[in-house]
């Protein structure tokens, strides 16, 4: 995917974004990994083989997820 399509892409979904909690959250994301070159490759490769999985359609749905995750909290 192109730069100015990630950016274009991040700016609508950050512009729609409501939720203070999820703001704050990628501006702490973007001020570490501005910081801390390694982390910033490794988020950037997660978030390349994240979207090659959608694409791929290797996906869960919301019930497949809770049933991975739930003995977690236990």
């Amino acid at each position: 995917m192109d730069v100015s399509v990630i950016k274009s892409r991040l700016q609508k979904m950050i512009d729609e974004q409501e939720d203070e909690r999820v703001l704050e959250a990628i501006y702490t994301l973007l001020q570490q990994t501005s910081l801390n070159p390694v982390l910033k490759e490794k988020l950037t490769s997660r978030a390349k083989k994240a979207e090659e999985d959608i694409v791929a359609k290797r996906i869960l749905t919301k019930k497949e997820v809770i049933e991975k995750t739930n003995h977690l909290g236990k």
